[in-house]
């Protein structure tokens, strides 16, 4: 008991990350990543001990993610039963605003687009992690995070955060 919980003290901040900035909601991040350390303990016989542990934990967790992401979307959308009232929060810095709609925007980028984004950004793994967690060719990976750069900036372009013509990227 005291090991597997060490195991997933050690794994747990990265594992929840990825899962967080994939799923966009607090509590099915932590519903997958949960899943995705007892599919890792049930499963640890077939983990291959000379290759790393996290790229493997991180794919059990990108495909549990992206599994709920497509039940999301056989889901009708909910209507609302109370209008929506605006509130300004005097509080609220620039950066703050930024943050929440790069949040927002990275959400409406394609899914493995998005698990490439946030695995190479935030959760710092190289091309050959990465590719290795996504069980992907390496050059797919490298073109997924491209295109999840460029998708994230059309839709931060969209929602009137950047200009059109400060951020320009190429297109491959």
């Amino acid at each position: 008991e005291a090991a597997m919980a060490e195991f997933v003290d050690h794994f747990r901040g990265r594992i929840f990350g990825l899962c967080w900035r994939m799923l966009g909601q607090r509590e099915d991040a932590e519903d997958m990543a949960q899943e995705t350390f007892v599919r890792a303990l049930k499963n640890l016989h077939r983990w291959d001990p000379t290759r790393q542990m996290e790229p493997w934990l991180l794919a059990i967790a990108g495909n549990r993610c992206r599994s709920l992401l497509a039940v999301r979307m056989r889901r009708p959308a909910p209507a609302p039963l109370i209008a929506e009232v605006a509130h300004e929060r005097p509080d609220e810095t620039a950066a703050d605003n930024l943050g929440e709609a790069v949040r927002l925007a990275l959400l409406q980028v394609r899914p493995e687009y998005r698990e490439a984004f946030i695995l190479f950004h935030e959760q710092e793994l190289s091309y050959a992690e990465i590719a290795e967690a996504m069980q992907r060719p390496l050059g797919t990976v490298k073109t997924w995070i491209h295109r999840g750069r460029s998708e994230l900036i059309e839709r931060l372009r969209d929602r009137g955060v950047l200009e059109e013509t400060r951020y320009a990227v190429r297109q491959v």
